[in-house]
């Protein structure tokens, strides 16, 4: 699994989807709990994916475990060329259903959307998964650990959060800005 950090010098477009080398990220929804398998298999492959991972404690009957789940259920994101030959490729690929998108043809996911979800999940940031909250203004977070985090403001229970959406795969990631500074963009 890719898990590399944006490097500063990587060109992109105005859109903020890769121009480097004509890859975009794309998510692709897997079947149910079958996405490390299709991870793992990618690798193989030679196809670059993330896979967002978090830690959660569960408890079974010889204790509580600390097991890794994905941060968003049901999907994975790959980074290609979008061509019907790797198209094919990554549908061949035991445990994915399809491309997200109109008609099973992938969207482009900006690379700054994935750099930020990278950049949470390094720093152990506390976030919860929302549903779809993309409501207010567009802000950018200035210093601390996750400078440059760009998402949403939003106000849940007098509480500033920042949420993170990736349109796509109708998510988004929300953070408690409490301690953050934000300017608006």
């Amino acid at each position: 699994m890719a898990n590399d950090l944006p490097t500063a010098n990587e060109p992109s477009l105005e859109d903020g989807v890769s121009a480097s080398n004509g890859t975009h990220w794309y998510a692709i929804r897997t079947r149910s709990r079958h996405e490390k398998v299709v991870a793992k298999q990618l690798d193989g492959l030679g196809v670059e994916n993330f896979l967002p991972l978090v830690s959660s404690v569960h408890r079974w009957a010889n204790g509580p475990r600390e097991v890794e789940l994905p941060l968003f259920s049901g999907y994975a994101f790959v980074r290609l060329v979008y061509s019907p030959d790797q198209r094919v490729r990554v549908l061949r690929t035991h445990g994915v259903v399809d491309f997200v998108g109109m008609q099973g043809r992938g969207t482009p996911i900006p690379d700054k959307q994935i750099d930020d979800v990278k950049i949470l999940l390094s720093h152990k940031v506390p976030f919860k998964n929302s549903a779809s909250l993309r409501v207010g203004q567009k802000v950018r977070v200035r210093g601390g650990s996750i400078e440059g985090v760009e998402g949403i403001l939003v106000a849940r229970r007098g509480k500033r959060r920042l949420v993170i959406f990736i349109e796509p795969i109708q998510r988004s990631l929300s953070i408690d800005l409490e301690g953050y500074d934000v300017e608006p963009l």
